[in-house]
């Protein structure tokens, strides 16, 4: 099980230890490409947010090869 953390607006947070930086470029990322709500995809499991961001760059390099 993961650690778990409360923000300070009580709200639960992610995996200790995860750069915050790169935290925020994925959700960033994921919201943009996705129209999904930054709350949304934070709350996902870090290998799922990463899987996302994996294929919206695959699909990103497909489209700019073109």
């Amino acid at each position: 099980m993961r650690a778990r953390v409360r923000t300070g607006d009580g709200r639960l947070g992610g995996v200790l230890g995860y750069p915050l930086k790169s935290l925020f470029e994925e959700v960033a990322f994921v919201s943009y490409h996705f129209h999904w709500p930054p709350e949304s995809v934070l709350n996902m499991e870090h290998a799922d947010r990463r899987r996302w961001v994996q294929e919206i760059s695959i699909i990103n390099q497909r489209i700019n090869s073109a």
